[in-house]
């Protein structure tokens, strides 16, 4: 067998350890091989949206989204067998969470988000992980059930939101001459709906929920309608394009479901005490999230939860 020169056997040796490389990167996604090549994960949270992503008593983002983020986190290491994996965190806004997704800022993008076809043209979401739906808030005094009740007058809602888009277009359908006001994020919102500003907030009802127990015995003050506007499929955000990564992401969901054990994480965030806040939203998990959990799906059609 003829030797190849020594000069020659290197350019091939390297040239071998490229292909292999760029094997490894292809196998793993851009997501992945970004991660493994940095030493860091990037992930944004809510700092204000109890009790899925908020800032503790020491001022680190915990919660619901939180901790299932967390628990990808801990298989990312794994996989890439990344001990000292940096986790690197943005706080993110209702208008900046899909952007900072989309440009590749955010690896996870851990708050409140609802997954929607259109939405997913532009970027990717995990299996679903709870299942809101929007409902009004108004003062004990009023009785609200939709948005046809609220003719003429002043509707308070977030902007970046699908309540806002849902709200702009049954006003422009129905003729309804509604007064949209909308906050920076939902605190903001209420507070147009405490101060008179408007006659009605609306919003995905456990968020709802979360605001009334921050009033203490002020909750007395508002109702939540019966009737339910829109069903709200929330999810992990996720780069677009990087079926490696979703699979992941997925996989440690689907885990937790098949075990069970996403049950004992529910009820420390939405059945107990919150941690550093002492608030119980007393909010039993939904049908439609135990249908969820049973045959775990990623479809925004709303549908597919009623």
């Amino acid at each position: 067998m003829k030797r190849l020169p020594r000069a020659s056997a290197a350019l091939l040796a390297l040239w071998l350890g490229f292909i292999a490389a760029h094997a490894a990167h292809a196998a793993d996604g851009p997501t992945l091989a970004r991660v493994k090549s940095t030493g860091v994960i990037v992930i944004g949270y809510r700092p204000a949206s109890l009790p899925f992503s908020y800032l503790d008593a020491q001022l680190r983002p915990t919660g619901y989204t939180v901790e299932l983020c967390d628990r990808i986190v801990a298989a990312v290491r794994s996989k890439l067998q990344l001990p000292d994996l940096e986790v690197r965190r943005v706080e993110v806004a209702s208008a900046t969470r899909m952007p900072l997704v989309i440009n590749g800022t955010l690896d996870l993008e851990c708050g409140i988000t609802t997954n929607t076809a259109e939405r997913a043209r532009h970027q990717a979401f995990s299996l679903t992980i709870f299942v809101a739906e929007t409902r009004l808030m108004t003062r004990s005094r009023e009785r609200v059930q939709g948005l046809a009740d609220l003719r003429g007058q002043t509707v308070a809602t977030t902007i970046g939101t699908t309540s806002i888009q849902h709200l702009a277009k049954v006003n422009e359908q129905q003729a309804l001459g509604i007064r949209i006001l909308g906050g920076l994020d939902d605190p903001e919102g209420f507070q147009m709906l405490r101060s008179g500003r408007a006659s009605a907030f609306l919003m995905d009802d456990v968020l709802l929920r979360s605001l009334l127990a921050q009033q203490g015995p002020g909750a007395d003050d508002y109702r939540i309608s019966d009737q339910a506007l829109t069903v709200e499929p929330y999810a992990i955000g996720l780069r677009k394009n990087d079926p490696q990564f979703k699979a992941l992401v997925d996989e440690v969901l689907a885990g937790l479901y098949r075990s069970g054990e996403i049950h004992a994480i529910y009820r420390r965030w939405f059945e107990s005490p919150l941690p550093s806040q002492g608030l119980n939203l007393k909010l039993p998990m939904s049908a439609a999230f135990r249908r969820v959990i049973a045959n775990p799906t990623d479809s925004p059609d709303p549908e597919k939860y009623r």
